[in-house]
């Protein structure tokens, strides 16, 4: 990728949005996407936004060879989410799993501050990781709980249990 820019898609969601750099994506914005798009994707980020679109209709897709730009986010954030990103569609882990599997027992709380500053929702899939028991837990995207459950139900997970509203 050579230069920056901005797009905007259309999902199950709603109208999303992607920006790029030169080394790859470094942002998703959950709907509503607002902003003026800025110029057309390069290959690597139509495709992206081809498969984030198939995902978001059902798909069973990973996107875990999507190439992102996350430099200047720390590094625990960075531990935290390529733990989310390791979570297959329809899947999902709590923020206790997580916070193991970084090595760091004890640190749920921050794994969900993490994940509520993640910058690049549907790539790095914070809707998979839930709380406790698989109760919800928070979601910082527009709609909160009830698009996280929405994004959970498009790929066929049911936390805890619970009937799907949608």
């Amino acid at each position: 990728m050579t230069e920056s820019g901005y797009a905007q898609f259309d999902t199950e969601l709603g109208q999303c949005g992607v920006t790029w750099g030169p080394t790859g994506i470094t942002g998703v914005r959950l709907p509503p996407a607002t902003g003026t798009p800025t110029g057309t994707p390069p290959p690597a980020v139509s495709a992206a936004i081809d498969r984030m679109t198939a995902l978001m209709n059902g798909d069973a897709d990973d996107l875990t060879d999507v190439e992102l730009d996350l430099s200047g986010l720390p590094e625990f954030n960075l531990k935290v989410y390529a733990v989310a990103r390791a979570i297959p569609p329809g899947q999902t882990m709590t923020y206790g799993e997580v916070a193991r599997a970084i090595g760091l027992p004890g640190s749920a709380q921050a794994v969900g501050q993490a994940l509520g500053r993640n910058p690049c929702p549907i790539i790095v899939p914070c809707h998979r990781v839930l709380g406790a028991d698989g109760k919800m837990g928070g979601f910082s995207a527009p709609g909160g709980s009830v698009t996280k459950l929405k994004m959970l139900a498009i790929e066929g997970a049911a936390p805890g249990g619970q009937p799907s509203l949608f």
